[in-house]
């Protein structure tokens, strides 16, 4: 009794870390777009990329003892996805709304789901629905959805799919949040070979300390919200409560930024979390147990 009662309680814990990442990232990426006017869509990814690695290296301190050669080349890897989903994104969200983008990002792990599925049945049907949902979504017949912002959405998505996947290995193989701590720096060091020397000229201390804020919102917090609530759920509970972000990205967008989605829109988003609630149901983690244990030193 003891022991179903401490699984209910670890799955809970895991429930509300992974609800409060996609609320953070949500309204991290809203703030967000507010330092796009001023230093670009690739300049405010790599300003929090830049910080976040700072702010990692400080807290966590990692040594190359903490790693095998397989679990560095992951942590390694994790970091280039993770600045290949920001910037993408964040050029996505210069021309796109934020529910449309997120809604379109998350064909990544839903391609992820599908994919692992084991009903073959099923592995037709939900990607139907996330197709019908990004028809209604970008309404390619009107003209309104930027080609380009769409490109960079997909793009994003194929690196959130390689980004869970591999946060699952990291988070398996290294104990703690150290993991993090290789992957962020490494995140902010491609970010600034790709943004940095456009960006530095135009950085101001306002926005230095601003960026301080925007690290922390977006993506420490989350990121490590992430990868603990990884070790107290299954990989189909996880991913099924990831299906929420894009109904919470219109919302945020709806009440942060003034984003007024229409009904098309709407209907739109509910496709495609029904597609990943569904697809994440058929499809979960073959190695997993029920619930992971999480290492003393990570609680």
């Amino acid at each position: 009794m003891t022991t179903q009662l401490d699984a209910r309680s670890t799955a809970r814990h895991g429930v509300l870390m992974a609800m409060a990442a996609m609320f953070s990232v949500q309204i991290g990426l809203a703030v967000s777009v507010g330092l796009i006017d001023r230093i670009g869509a690739e300049g405010a990814a790599w300003l929090r990329l830049f910080w976040a690695g700072v702010l990692m290296l400080l807290i966590v301190r990692p040594r190359r003892s903490d790693f095998t050669r397989r679990s560095l080349l992951a942590s390694v890897l994790l970091g280039v996805v993770t600045a290949g989903v920001t910037l993408l994104f964040m050029a996505a969200l210069a021309r796109l709304p934020l529910g449309v983008a997120s809604a379109l990002e998350f064909l990544g792990p839903l391609g992820v789901a599908v994919a692992r599925g084991t009903d073959r049945r099923t592995r037709i049907l939900w990607p139907l629905f996330a197709g019908a949902g990004v028809l209604l979504l970008t309404q390619p017949w009107n003209g309104t959805a930027d080609p380009v912002g769409v490109l960079f959405a997909l793009a994003a998505g194929c690196c959130w799919a390689a980004y869970i996947l591999l946060t699952q290995k990291v988070g398996d193989e290294v104990a703690g949040i150290k993991g993090l701590a290789v992957s962020m720096p490494v995140a902010a060091l491609v970010a600034t070979a790709v943004a940095g020397p456009a960006t530095l000229g135009r950085m101001d201390p306002q926005l230095w300390l601003i960026g301080i804020g925007m690290a922390l919102l977006l993506p420490v917090v989350p990121f490590t919200l992430e990868l603990l609530a990884l070790r107290r759920l299954t990989t189909a509970a996880f991913g099924t409560l990831m299906c929420l972000e894009p109904a919470i990205a219109l919302g945020v967008g709806l009440v942060l930024l003034g984003q007024v989605p229409g009904a098309l829109a709407i209907v739109g988003v509910g496709f495609v979390v029904a597609a990943g609630i569904g697809a994440e149901r058929s499809g979960a983690r073959g190695v997993d147990p029920e619930l992971v244990v999480v290492p003393a030193e990570a609680a």
